[in-house]
């Protein structure tokens, strides 16, 4: 079928979950379906970037968001009682672009990504389905509750403008989808239990692991700039690695991720490596002896923690972020909820080959058997498609 996939961010180079997300269905959906893509981008676009989608789609277009648009869209959005990220990526020309680009091609169904996109369909009567990836609302919360009471106004606003937005998106589409089942149990809907959960997956054939010296001890990924990575990359050096330190003073902390926020920069010393953008993360897995996302904000599955059990890592993080894992405590992955249970955690599988080994192996044997970009997507599919009954979910 004829599939208009819209996005609220330019698929490539995969350095945000959502982009991740959106570029691996696009591949595995690409098999069943002609699809066009339209993604919005108030970026530099990547001169790679049209040439590796269109191995997936028939047409791909690139909407410039201008930085003036935006201002004044935030501002309308506002007044507007819409969140200020709907109204970031909302803009009338861009609609009337969309609504010509679908009066020509006449899809026969409409995929969006996140609600930041949902404005853009909302008056178009055509099949359409949403995924939400994540529920925006309650990460939001957790951002309120423990911010400085400076942001906390600003904040609660944005938090009640999204729940009330993903009753509002939840009603202008047909199917919805989720990441993940806590994820589902949060949004704001009494029919919240009609949304699929779509899982993330690993690309195995590209996270895997070769034969190289182990030069530091702890790693930390993801997108440097993202509130919860931030907090947590800052968690981390400031509060669990000087308790490391008291057993292992020469122990090496990477924080390896695309644009680094001010306070991730001020966290490189002798002993910390602030990466910044790195064009194959592979290197800092496979360089490094134990991973862990001590994760206290945010939402959804934690991407880093599937590639690195698929590098043969283990794995440490937050009962939070494991609840979306679904991994089994001292089994597949360890889970910590303070800084002393995170360090003496790191401590263990440094001093202890044994736990090591067994995590390592459990750890990858867990993604390869639950983690599947393929086998996800064709869930996916069967949606998109209407053959697939809630009851099979």
């Amino acid at each position: 079928m004829k599939l208009l996939v819209i996005l609220s961010r330019i698929p490539y180079p995969l350095e945000k979950g959502d982009k991740l997300r959106a570029y691996h269905q696009i591949r595995c959906l690409s098999k069943y379906h002609k699809i066009t893509l339209i993604a919005l981008t108030d970026k530099k676009i990547h001169p790679q970037a049209k040439i590796q989608l269109s191995q997936f789609c028939q047409e791909v277009y690139f909407l410039k968001l201008n930085k003036l648009g935006i201002f004044l869209n935030i501002i309308k959005a506002f007044f507007n009682g819409l969140p200020l990220q709907v109204g970031y990526f909302y803009n009338k020309k861009i609609r009337k672009k969309i609504n010509s680009i679908i009066h020509e091609l006449k899809p026969e169904h409409i995929y969006c990504q996140l609600i930041r996109t949902a404005e853009y369909t909302r008056h178009i009567d055509i099949p359409k389905t949403i995924d939400f990836q994540d529920t925006f609302s309650i990460g939001m919360k957790r951002r309120y509750e423990k911010s400085n009471s400076l942001f906390k106004p600003f904040l609660y606003l944005e938090y009640k403008r999204l729940v009330k937005y993903e009753q509002t998106a939840f009603e202008l589409f047909d199917s919805h989808t989720l990441i993940s089942y806590p994820d589902r149990d949060f949004f704001p809907h009494p029919l919240k239990n009609k949304i699929f959960i779509i899982k993330n997956g690993v690309d195995f054939k590209y996270f895997t692991s070769e034969s190289r010296i182990k030069k530091y001890e702890v790693i930390f990924t993801g997108n440097m700039a993202y509130p919860p990575n931030i907090d947590a990359a800052t968690f981390l050096a400031a509060e669990i690695m000087p308790l490391v330190r008291k057993r292992f003073p020469q122990a090496y902390l990477v924080l390896a991720g695309a644009t680094p926020h001010l306070k991730v920069k001020r966290l490189s010393d002798n002993h910390t490596i602030v990466t910044g953008w790195v064009d194959d993360i592979r290197q800092w897995y496979d360089s490094s002896k134990v991973f862990i996302a001590p994760m206290r904000l945010g939402t959804g599955l934690q991407n880093k923690l599937l590639e690195a059990m698929a590098m043969h890592l283990p794995c440490i993080t937050s009962s939070l972020a494991n609840e979306a894992l679904h991994a089994i405590p001292n089994e597949e992955i360890l889970i910590g909820n303070s800084a002393q249970e995170y360090a003496n955690h790191i401590i263990e599988l440094l001093e202890n080959p044994v736990l090591y080994h067994k995590l390592s192996l459990n750890g990858h044997r867990f993604v390869t058997e639950n983690y599947s970009w393929e086998k996800a997507t064709k869930k996916l599919d069967a949606i998109l498609t209407n053959q697939l009954n809630k009851e099979l979910d």
